[in-house]
């Protein structure tokens, strides 16, 4: 008997599918979701006092938070505030030009109409 390699006919095997529609489906899911918790965790920021909101973003690189998030949209927003026609301005104490002593909103509108202005006069 001699001992000669039997060849077997083998079919052809059919190269693998890529799968590369869930794979790409599956990324995009999770940069969505981390997006998504960047921009929520952007609305926190600011919402919170200018002082915090001045710490969160000294720590970030500024153009990622422009081009990542609709930065502007959020920041009308999120300092619109709750202040509507007719209300009454919030009670605050300003320190006075001279440093001497303190003056709040409440006592000056004890004594009658207060108008507030905001800007520059001169």
């Amino acid at each position: 008997m001699s001992s000669a390699p039997v060849s077997q006919a083998s079919a052809p095997v059919p190269p693998k599918k890529r799968h590369w529609k869930p794979i790409l489906l599956k990324t995009a899911l999770v940069f969505f979701i981390l997006w998504l918790g960047f921009v929520a965790f952007m609305w926190r920021t600011m919402k919170q006092p200018p002082e915090k909101f001045a710490t969160v973003m000294s720590h970030m690189p500024i153009p990622a938070v422009f081009l990542a998030a609709p930065f502007e949209t959020m920041w009308v927003r999120a300092r619109a505030g709750e202040l509507r026609s007719g209300d009454a301005a919030p009670d605050f104490n300003l320190q006075t030009l001279d440093k001497t002593s303190r003056v709040a909103l409440s006592s000056l509108s004890a004594k009658g109409p207060v108008v507030l202005v905001f800007g520059s006069y001169t």
